[in-house]
């Protein structure tokens, strides 16, 4: 997914996602954008921690 930044009349920060075609898809904040970014990349490594911590959790309960 490639993007383009523009600016808006109000000087804020746009994304503009394009079609294959050229045409504007989407178009997010920059503030709006990185924060969705920033969960979704967020997750994975969430989620390898949980499972980490479950197996560790299981391991103790096994031993006792």
């Amino acid at each position: 997914m490639a993007r383009t930044t523009h600016r808006s009349s109000k000087a804020k920060k746009l994304y503009a996602k394009r079609d294959k075609e050229g045409k504007f898809e989407d178009i997010q904040t920059y503030k709006r954008a990185h924060g969705a970014d920033l969960r979704k990349k967020g997750t994975k490594s969430d989620a390898a921690k949980k499972k980490s911590a479950k197996k560790s959790k299981s391991k103790v309960r096994a031993k006792k």
